[in-house]
């Protein structure tokens, strides 16, 4: 029952070290905006000469009020109606804040205009009116202001480019967002930022290979770039996983203090199962990240993947030492490597030791398991009944877990008896339906048996292991072949690389007479799994067919992995008594 290594650490390491790029977004930390000769410096105001009447002040301490008072719709439209009145842009600036703040568009970009008509010269209100525009989709009326953003600050073209596509990244349609982004950057193409935005607007619109070559023209402007680096080798993973690696291998013997690229490079070796090189990197990361328990814990994943379990024991202890990692995940591994080592003890110990988080569900099952295993089957029960689960499927699990442990003790019928009860409980789950019924069938209830597993059928029509038990228990006991068959010829082509379904289908035709047929069906079931029972299928059917010795060895290569197996022994004696 032990889990899998490499179906749970790889998603765990990836999980672990998320905080590597998934989609690079283009922005940096704001540059200081600071004086250039280059800048156009904003007029002084030329303001209005009024009177502040009584209705007037009457206004403007309605429209603070209503503010204060949660009521921004109101205070935006008493400041609109006050700009338009006096003419001053201080008023119309207020207008539009307030509009914008409470998310009214349309008012927005009326005050907006107004204080930009009061105010020709204001780069705040011209950059603010571009914001409202990009937001609210307008990107042909935003033009004009994007063209005149960028002019206005030569010194920070880059800086703009990246907040420029930070407004377009929501923008539905990715298709024009790429085009006007192109059409702003024509003027500018030694500016690195300029090809980078294009690069990620082309990969969000689907058009990779455009957005290759922006990203590789923002890294030749900008060599020792990551953000670059790190969108070209995304790009490349697509379709050419060893590529992008290759890529990024190259840059890190140029910059090897590269932190980020460092870290989507031990993900790619990792995700192509090169666990020697990915955990290099990792302890790599590791140098430069002393304190992180997440990199010690990953190179710790990594050991243990690839077999090296003394080390990895030590790699999980210091991940624990840190004591920044989650404990109860590195006990249950330290649990886990325990139970590779054949320690028993050791495992139940740590095991205990997952109180909360996401592992503490299986680390029960793993405490329940070796409580069975050290003879100790009532408290393994006891163990589990006190386990809450938190659904309905893991209410199913531990049924199953504590029947398959009285099963494996030889108590069949009280197994039954625990999945009947919870039958009561829980009387549709197909799964929970499933194992009773198989239990029904070892225990001679084949009615019981077809009952439920009809059942499961209407309630989960595309569940093919309940078609093939069905059909395979009728052509075992050689009673409705025919329909039999049928039901394994519904579960192939539901599940057609299943190697139980083709044995099922080899063993149906056998009982038909097509021994060829049925021979050419076992022996790919057998390629795909040297299963006991499928290996007893297989020698039954090459001893009648007369190749008795290929029989033996089929039966004699099964025998040595499987001593005890009750199904492979039982057709070894009915031929060789």
């Amino acid at each position: 029952m032990i889990l899998k290594r490499s179906t749970i650490i790889i998603p765990l390491l990836l999980a672990a070290c998320a905080h590597a790029p998934q989609q690079v977004a283009v922005t940096e930390p704001p540059q200081q905006e600071a004086a250039s000769p280059h800048q156009v410096t904003e007029q002084p105001l030329n303001l209005p000469k009024l009177e502040l009447t009584g209705n007037m002040l009457y206004e403007f301490l309605l429209g603070d009020i209503a503010n204060q008072r949660g009521s921004p719709e109101l205070a935006a439209q008493v400041y609109l109606d006050l700009a338009n009145e006096t003419q001053d842009p201080r008023v119309a600036r207020r207008a539009a804040q307030l509009a914008f703040e409470a998310r009214q568009m349309d008012k927005s970009v009326e005050a907006l205009n107004l204080w930009l008509k009061l105010e020709p010269s204001s780069h705040q209100a011209k950059q603010l009116l571009t914001t409202v525009l990009l937001s609210g989709g307008k990107l042909d009326e935003a033009r004009h202001y994007l063209v005149e953003m960028l002019a206005a600050y030569p010194d920070q073209v880059g800086h703009t480019f990246t907040q420029i596509y930070s407004l377009l990244v929501r923008y539905p349609d990715k298709d024009a967002a790429l085009a006007l982004l192109h059409d702003l950057a024509q003027p500018y193409p030694r500016v690195p930022e300029g090809h980078l935005v294009q690069a990620q607007a082309a990969a969000t619109a689907g058009k990779r290979e455009i957005a290759l070559e922006e990203a590789r023209q923002a890294r030749a402007l900008r060599p020792d770039w990551e953000l670059a680096v790190l969108l070209e080798a995304q790009l490349l993973q697509q379709e050419s996983p060893q590529q992008a690696s290759a890529l990024l291998h190259k840059y890190l013997a140029t910059y090897p203090d590269a932190g980020e690229v460092r870290l989507l490079y031990a993900r790619m070796l990792l995700e192509q199962k090169q666990y020697a090189e990915a955990r290099t990197e990792f302890q790599r990361l590791l140098g430069m990240h002393p304190e992180s328990a997440d990199l010690a814990f990953a190179v710790a994943m990594l050991s243990l993947e690839m077999g090296e379990l003394d080390r990895a024991e030590s790699e999980l202890r210091l991940a624990l030492a840190k004591g920044k990692k989650d404990e109860s995940t590195v006990y249950y591994y330290l649990g886990q490597l325990n139970e590779a080592k054949k320690l028993d003890e050791e495992a139940l110990k740590n095991y205990r030791q997952v109180p909360d988080g996401e592992y503490a569900y299986p680390a029960r099952l793993r405490v329940a398991y070796l409580l069975y295993k050290t003879g100790k089957l009532e408290e393994a029960r006891e163990y589990l009944h006190q386990t809450t689960a938190q659904n309905n499927q893991q209410r199913v699990q531990l049924l199953s877990v504590e029947s398959q442990l009285l099963r494996d003790s030889k108590q069949v019928a009280t197994a039954y008896q625990v999945l009947t009860q919870g039958l009561e409980k829980l009387p549709n789950h197909p799964d929970l339906l499933y194992e009773t019924a198989m239990l029904a069938d070892l225990l001679g209830k084949h009615d019981v048996f077809e009952q439920m597993m009809r059942k499961v059928i209407e309630i989960k029509p595309d569940y093919a292991q309940a078609y093939n038990a069905l059909g395979y228990s009728l052509l075992d006991r050689n009673e409705r072949v025919q329909e039999g068959m049928q039901l394994v010829e519904k579960a192939i082509q539901l599940s057609p690389d299943d190697a139980g379904i083709i044995d099922s289908m080899g063993w149906g035709h056998y009982r038909m007479g097509n021994l060829d047929k049925s021979l050419e069906f076992l022996r790919r079931a057998y390629t795909v799994d040297p299963d006991p029972e499928i290996a007893a299928h297989l020698g039954e059917v090459l001893w009648v067919q007369g190749v008795k010795e290929q029989a033996k060895k089929v039966w004699d290569e099964a025998l040595k992995s499987h001593p005890d197996n009750a199904v492979l022994q039982g057709t070894m004696k009915k031929f060789i008594p």
